[in-house]
């Protein structure tokens, strides 16, 4: 009898401290968001050709299909989601719908907030600064960031998805460098304090770009080690939100390019919108 009470104490307990930690990172996830919010512009200046005037080509192209003259540049988005996400290989990709919301503010951060549906729901959230995943929104499976290499990572996440959903932020300045690749293809390189991104946009004859590419420290390797891979996606559908032309579908993975590639991320937008700043 005393073996049996001190097993549902000791479950109660681990119950508890489960959902603490639970409650724990919900209030993170909050305080992010908030913090990325606020970071967004009040007045923010308007586009003009002319900011773009001397980048290379194919870049002016880009920036004169992504952003209405005149439009505000808002430098912070929200995205509502939904879509698959890959648990496997490209083998055994094993899809699950998702739904997800997101703020990005590059280079400044991101949370990702996602929820799979169907057999045991995976849900959580990534960032600049965690990444943390549970089983049945309880049992944590995947806990990890507070490192280099996680920094490093997530900052090439914000940079390439800065080229689908903030083109604001990719406009010349102290930070970001554009150089030409070739007729299609320009590189824009992004600094902020220690980190460097490096991100390869294509676009199409009227500006839309058609593929984005960059090599992205990562561990989603067979060796689980830190390395540069090649990272990208293709983007489809885009509509004008708020002067912008945004892409409502988006497909990306490890490895484009390549033949080990396949798209683990498969997202159909369903809503963008520049919040207003936090008074």
């Amino acid at each position: 009898m005393m073996f049996v009470v001190a097993a549902l104490v000791l479950l109660g307990l681990g119950l508890a401290a489960l959902l603490g930690l639970r409650l724990l990172d919900h209030r993170a996830d909050r305080a992010e968001w908030e913090r990325l919010v606020a970071l967004q512009a009040r007045s923010p200046p308007r586009f003009a050709p002319e900011l773009v005037a001397h980048l290379p080509e194919p870049a002016r192209r880009w920036f004169a299909f992504a952003i209405r003259p005149g439009t505000p540049l808002y430098p912070v988005v929200e995205i509502e989601m939904r879509g698959r996400f890959a648990l496997g290989t490209k083998e055994d990709p094993r899809y699950r719908p998702m739904e997800a919301r997101q703020i990005l503010a590059a280079p400044e951060g991101f949370v990702w907030r996602m929820r799979t549906r169907g057999g045991m729901p995976l849900s959580g959230s990534d960032s600049a600064r965690w990444t943390r995943f549970r089983l049945l929104d309880l049992i944590p499976l995947v806990r990890a960031g507070g490192t280099a290499d996680h920094a490093r990572s997530a900052f090439g996440r914000m940079i390439a998805e800065a080229a689908l959903w903030t083109p604001a932020v990719l406009l010349p300045g102290p930070d970001v460098r554009w150089e030409p690749v070739d007729s299609d293809t320009a590189r824009v390189t992004v600094r902020r304090g220690g980190l460097e991104q490096a991100v390869d946009i294509t676009v199409a004859a009227d500006g839309r770009p058609e593929r984005v590419v960059l090599q992205r420290w990562t561990d989603a390797n067979p060796e689980r080690r830190f390395r540069l891979q090649p990272f990208g996606g293709v983007a489809a559908d885009f509509r004008e939100v708020a002067g912008f032309r945004l892409p409502f579908r988006v497909e990306g993975g490890n490895m484009f390019g390549t033949e080990a590639w396949f798209p683990f991320f498969v997202a159909e937008v369903t809503e963008i919108r520049f919040p207003s700043a936090v008074p």
